[in-house]
């Protein structure tokens, strides 16, 4: 079989089921695990490289709403690579290529493969994704292995952090200019950790949010995760920005409880690795806890970012 995957996600799901020989074909941001930078690109972004974070939110939002793809579909790739199947995705046109723009360019080839949608909305979908690649691949009861070492891992820090009372507020930063907050699958990561997420709807979209909203909620453990950006770059990128008075009111900030979760691994990406993001939050939250040495690589403490005199979330008010 020769597959062609458009999804960071699903690449390294296709690639934990032992399919590596069958993948040949990726999109640009398919880098896990590192041979995936090997395969073919069928997809590049119409986005500028040196775009700043302002910048890209403008951009991504004048593309949706002129009902664009930020994302191009190399037809003649396609049709040099032949494949039998294509992953895809409708739940998010910022994260990957529309159904319309890999159907434009579907039409031209001769060869027309059968294309699977990934489209989860809580952890639940996740896993079952994970499973219905392995049916549609072949590797069904890898699958099922592979969903079962996730079960023990989700079990082991719900012993820990399930009776834990009360829960600590939590806000998860998607994005910081501006200031959104995760949705979908995040609050629930959020709640199996041991928290309550206080800006995020569990199965929705991630959302804009003002400066005061994050300041009148008043989390007590604040996560950076800016979509694509590992734990430096997201730690990096918070300490950039200048803040105004009222952000150190927030009890997160005031008591050091701010922490740079690497996003691009663990938390927009719903692959398997969800689970470790899970883990990281848990040990920040709760450092007593037992959690897998890994969940220390995904979360890094930030100090110092409480300063300045200017709103760091001044384009979303």
């Amino acid at each position: 079989m020769r597959i062609v995957s458009l999804l960071p996600s699903a690449t390294e799901t296709l690639f934990a089921l032992g399919l590596d020989e069958e993948v040949v074909g990726v999109s640009h941001e398919c880098d896990f695990p590192p041979a995936a930078k090997t395969r073919r690109s069928v997809v590049r972004s119409r986005l500028p490289k040196d775009a700043t974070p302002p910048e890209i939110n403008r951009l991504v939002r004048e593309h949706v709403e002129r009902g664009e793809s930020i994302y191009a579909v190399d037809g003649e790739i396609l049709e040099e690579l032949a494949p039998d199947l294509i992953l895809t995705q409708d739940l998010c046109h910022v994260c990957a290529a529309t159904p319309d723009e890999l159907g434009a360019a579907l039409a031209h080839i001769s060869k027309q493969p059968e294309v699977l949608s990934l489209d989860p909305r809580d952890l639940g979908d996740v896993w079952r994704d994970i499973l219905w690649i392995g049916e549609c691949t072949g590797r069904r009861e890898r699958a099922q292995m592979f969903v079962e070492r996730i079960g023990e891992r989700l079990a082991s820090i719900e012993e820990e952090a399930g009776p834990l009372e009360p829960r600590p507020r939590v806000a998860v930063l998607e994005w910081l200019q501006p200031f959104y907050v995760g949705g979908h699958w995040v609050p629930e990561m959020v709640y199996r950790a041991g928290g309550v997420d206080v800006l995020g709807k569990a199965k929705q979209p991630s959302h804009v949010v003002s400066m005061e909203e994050i300041v009148s909620v008043r989390p007590e453990f604040l996560f950076i995760a800016p979509c694509g950006y590992n734990a430096e770059q997201a730690r990096a990128e918070y300490l950039s920005l200048t803040f105004p008075e009222e952000w150190r009111s927030i009890p997160a900030v005031r008591e050091g409880r701010v922490f740079a979760l690497d996003a691009n691994s663990y938390v927009s990406r719903p692959a398997g690795r969800l689970v470790t993001g899970i883990e990281a939050m848990a040990k920040a939250m709760h450092p007593s806890m037992t959690v897998r040495a890994k969940a220390d690589l995904a979360v890094l403490p930030v100090r110092s970012a409480e300063r300045g005199s200017r709103s760091a979330g001044a384009a979303s008010a």
